[in-house]
């Protein structure tokens, strides 16, 4: 899909909670906000993304999906959920419930860190 997992955090942060703020961003995604920054401007570059005007602070950008940003994000949701089902069908539902409860405590492991 030619989407890295980085593009697929900052499009899925954005569509969760749109206006955030790049320095917003990079405290979300645990990044530096120079990374934030040039993943915005190749997002913006493929019209997945728009900034906007903070409404009250005028030297603070938004950044909003676009119909471009909400379909590639519609397309990668689709693939992961096709390869999250080939692993349930492979491991079983059992095995698969265990793997993504395993999963769970370790992604609550790493933020607590």
């Amino acid at each position: 899909m030619d989407m890295a997992v980085a593009h697929y955090s900052l499009l899925i942060s954005v569509h969760t909670e749109p206006g955030l703020t790049g320095a917003e961003l990079a405290r979300r995604l645990n990044v530096t906000p120079q990374a934030v920054a040039s993943l915005v401007a190749r997002l913006e570059g493929r019209g997945q993304l728009e900034r906007r005007e903070h409404p009250r602070h005028r030297h603070v950008q938004e950044l909003h999906l676009t119909d471009a940003g909400r379909e590639a994000l519609r397309a990668a949701d689709m693939v992961i959920a096709g390869v999250e089902q080939q692993i349930t069908d492979d491991l079983g539902p059992d095995a698969a419930t265990q793997l993504r409860a395993l999963l769970g405590r370790v992604a609550k492991t790493v933020r607590d860190a």
